[in-house]
């Protein structure tokens, strides 16, 4: 829960939509908040596949790992690199940061802490990853001790597991 402009909120996404549309991150128009909605979406599909990697059975694990990799390389990547190439904006819409840009970078952020090597034959998305890090707010964000989180380890997997009964 949020508690914001005197509104208690809940729910990541209707958070999310409020706060980019309060800070003007969300597009112009209803074509562009359209289009920043599907880049998200797609983001949050490959983004699930890596969150959930630490609770998969060990007997997944090789092939999970194997299928993000290819998934990465293969069809998300390529895909966010295609439209920052075909529009040679510094942004994904617009030419303006949009929370499309920032859900982009987290999960360049997630990838690469999952493998590093995946980012290596997209410059234009570790361009806008140096590029939005670069921002002063976000540097700030990304400081050691900043609330953002690594990804799951296996102590932090178990930890949930005994707290859910998982």
């Amino acid at each position: 829960m949020v508690e914001i402009d005197g509104m208690k909120m809940v729910q990541t996404r209707a958070i999310l939509n409020y706060i980019a549309t309060k800070y003007n991150l969300y597009g112009k128009d209803m074509k562009e908040r359209a289009l920043i909605d599907m880049y998200v979406e797609g983001m949050a599909d490959l983004y699930e596949m890596i969150l959930l990697l630490p609770i998969c059975p060990p007997e997944q694990k090789d092939a999970k790992v194997a299928l993000i990799k290819e998934r990465t390389i293969n069809r998300y990547f390529p895909v966010f690199e295609k439209v920052l190439k075909s529009h040679g904006q510094d942004y994904l819409v617009g030419n303006k940061l949009s929370k499309a840009d920032i859900h982009l970078l987290e999960l360049l952020y997630a990838v690469e802490e999952f493998d590093p090597s995946l980012i290596t034959d997209f410059p234009l998305l570790k361009a806008l990853k140096a590029r939005i890090s670069n921002l002063p707010t976000v540097k700030k964000f990304l400081q050691p001790g900043s609330q953002r989180k690594p990804l799951a380890d296996e102590k932090t997997v178990e930890k949930a597991r005994k707290i859910f009964k998982f």
